[in-house]
């Protein structure tokens, strides 16, 4: 998502010039599965977890190579205004975040100050990655979304969506 970065909270995030996309208010759990060098390319949560980390560190660093095959073509991140942002916009943001440090800065900081609950939910080639404010949980306190779908061997981001629930 953040997450997202534009995928981190945008109700919070876009004032600061944090706007990367897709819901990855990247939670404990997903720097833990991505850390345990996971197979991104298997079907299961903890992959689309992995892949979702993966995801984050390729924004705040800089990786365009990795987002724009990760990315499907038709990928949008909407904001709590119901604003969408592309798939180009994600790609020339995180390219602004090549070889700083400060993105990576900005968001630890952002995950720390508002850790976050994750659900995956797999529906055949479908996965729902839902991120929540653990306090509130997962019915009442949702910050973002991210839709993935297998293709050709891998999980690629299609949608995210993301709520004004800041919290933490």
């Amino acid at each position: 998502m953040a997450y997202h970065s534009l995928r981190l909270n945008p109700a919070r995030l876009v004032g600061a010039g944090l706007w990367l996309a897709a819901a990855a208010v990247a939670a404990q759990a997903a720097v833990n599965a991505h850390e345990g060098s996971m197979d991104e390319t298997a079907r299961s949560a903890a992959a689309v977890t992995a892949v979702d980390q993966h995801w984050l560190e390729a924004e705040t660093g800089g990786d365009t190579a990795w987002l724009e095959q990760m990315l499907l073509p038709e990928y949008r991140s909407v904001n709590d205004r119901g604003v969408a942002i592309g798939k180009a916009d994600i790609l020339a943001h995180a390219a602004r975040n090549r070889g700083s440090d400060e993105q990576r800065k900005r968001v630890a900081a952002w995950l720390k100050a508002h850790p976050s609950g994750q659900r995956v939910v797999l529906h055949g080639d479908t996965a729902i990655l839902t991120f929540y404010d653990p306090k509130l949980g997962p019915q009442n306190g949702v910050r973002s979304s991210d839709i993935f779908v297998y293709e050709g061997g891998r999980w690629h981001a299609l949608y995210s969506q993301h709520s004004g629930i800041a919290g933490g």
